[in-house]
């Protein structure tokens, strides 16, 4: 009883010490200053006062990518037995000075040679570009076209080559009733579209007799300096205000105030020629595309103000009309390429014009249309002139307004 008693005894102690021990720091405790709260600013908190950016970055874990990813092997796959060539162009860049980046042009020609796809599927490929070295990893038989493209553009047999390229407009497409025995047809992909070669003398009596019909018009300038593998652009557009919209104005009169736009209308042609090595043959990509503003269709819209609460006015959607033409040829450097690309919107835009003087608007049977030629013909190699450095990657060498 005496040893439980004691150890009774003890533990009331050791009881009273604890307890007298927290009472002492109780006081402290209590004194101690509270942890200062946080505040976010509202400059620096987000919307609703959520915190900054870098905190919520900060917090957040990492994003857990979905797709499995690895290192590979440590070398390229060599399956369809690529081989890794490099190609010096730097005889062909340091002469190119119209544009910012011309080995883009090499790599252009190449995809189109070879197709999109051939790089961009099994086995692995690499086509990529600098100012002086042309990288390539592919198969031996890419390898050989590559090869062949880029001396076509290092060749200094076709630096720059002089073409004449007409675009001409006539209202009719008889035409070819005259002409129709010296055309040579070649095979175009555009539906609605033709291609002729011509001798330069049959090219000639086709322009008489051109030029002898009334509705006859021609829209640039003939003469163009062009590098090889380089595209020129010849364009000839005009934009077109139009009011597209309204905005609700309390604070200015009427209420409202009109919202303008500008739509383009005109055409634009891309012609990008490659000669081959001995020169006899171009190989050429033409782009062509033509905006025309058929009409403004009105809108009447109600903008109802407290002065005038029956209040309206007009807005406009354009009826636009688009013709998109791309194509490829090749032909005989001493003949004569004529494209047509049949009936589409007149390609230069013009205001039209009353037929009874003193109208204020035009009577029209309707937009105007007329069958569009292309005339494309090499001149050969031109004198050197002094280029103009552009600042698109592949900016036009010339670029020409309608007459």
């Amino acid at each position: 009883m005496s040893v439980r008693f004691l150890l009774a005894a003890v533990m009331v102690l050791l009881s009273a010490l604890a307890a007298e021990a927290q009472q002492a720091a109780a006081p402290s405790t209590a004194t101690a200053p509270a942890s200062t709260p946080t505040f976010v600013s509202p400059a620096s908190a987000g919307p609703a006062g959520a915190a900054s950016p870098a905190k919520a970055s900060a917090d957040a874990s990492p994003r857990q990518p979905v797709t499995r990813v690895t290192s590979g092997n440590g070398s390229l796959p060599n399956e369809g037995g690529q081989l890794y060539r490099e190609y010096d162009i730097s005889p062909y860049t340091a002469r190119i000075t119209t544009t910012k980046r011309p080995e883009q042009a090499i790599v252009d020609w190449i995809l189109r040679e070879t197709g999109y796809e051939t790089w961009h599927s099994d086995p692995l490929a690499i086509l990529s570009a600098g100012p002086r070295t042309l990288r390539v990893y592919h198969t031996p038989q890419v390898q050989s076209a590559v090869g062949e493209i880029v001396d076509r553009f290092n060749s200094t047999d076709s630096e720059a080559q002089a073409f004449s390229l007409r675009v001409i407009t006539v209202d009719s497409p008889n035409w070819r009733v005259r002409v129709q025995r010296l055309l040579s047809p070649v095979p175009v992909q555009t539906p609605g579209a033709q291609a002729w070669l011509l001798e330069k003398e049959a090219a000639a009596v086709l322009l008489t007799e051109l030029r002898r019909r009334s509705d006859y018009r021609e829209h640039n300038s003939p003469q163009l300096l062009v590098n090889n593998g380089q595209p020129t652009v010849v364009s000839a557009t005009r934009g077109r205000n139009y009011v597209r919209d309204v905005k609700i104005r309390a604070d200015a009169w009427p209420g409202f105030e009109p919202e303008t736009a500008i739509v383009d209308e005109g055409f634009t042609l891309e012609f990008t020629p490659l000669l081959s090595l001995d020169g006899k043959t171009v190989d050429a990509a033409i782009r062509c595309d033509i905006d025309q503003v058929e009409r403004m269709v009105p809108v009447t819209l109600n903008v109802p103000t407290t002065v005038a609460p029956r209040q309206s006015t007009k807005i406009e959607v354009p009826q636009m009309v688009h013709v998109r033409f791309h194509e490829r040829f090749r032909w005989q450097a001493d003949r004569i390429l004529v494209v047509g690309m049949g009936i589409v919107p007149v390609p230069v835009p013009s205001d039209p014009k009353s037929i009874v003087p003193g109208l204020p608007l035009p009577i029209t049977s309707g937009p105007p249309r007329a069958d569009l030629l292309l005339l494309v013909e090499s001149r050969g190699k031109a004198a050197p002139q002094t280029p103009q450095v552009t600042n698109g990657n592949a900016s036009p060498a010339g670029y020409y307004r309608a007459r």
